[in-house]
């Protein structure tokens, strides 16, 4: 009489591959299915983080421009103006009988 067992890791192996096909290759496309919606989960997460990281810069953006036009306008302002042309430049309004006005026509 023969005292070895058999290798059960052996027995499984061999059944599967001999009669139990078709549910290895349905637990194998299983898994595949599984790893591949992790994956993807994975991906949209980057994806969603990678957007509102861009909104949140086009926020920033759009504020910079428009304290940028703000400050453009006040800069340009007429009296502003004026009052550097006076100022810095020395510069200095016209007599009126001085003035010359040119007509186009």
């Amino acid at each position: 009489m023969d005292n070895t067992s058999p290798n059960l890791a052996k027995l499984i192996a061999k059944d599967l591959i001999t009669v139990g096909r078709v549910p290895l290759l349905i637990l194998l496309l299983i898994f595949i299915s599984a790893m591949s919606v992790v994956f993807m989960t994975h991906e949209t997460r980057k994806e969603v983080m990678a957007k509102d990281s861009a909104l949140k810069e086009r926020e920033r953006l759009d504020n910079e421009w428009r304290n940028l036009l703000l400050e453009e306008t006040a800069l340009a302002e007429h009296s502003r103006v004026q009052t550097l042309a006076k100022q810095e430049l020395e510069m200095q309004r016209p007599e009126s009988d001085k003035e010359v006005v040119v007509d186009l026509r």
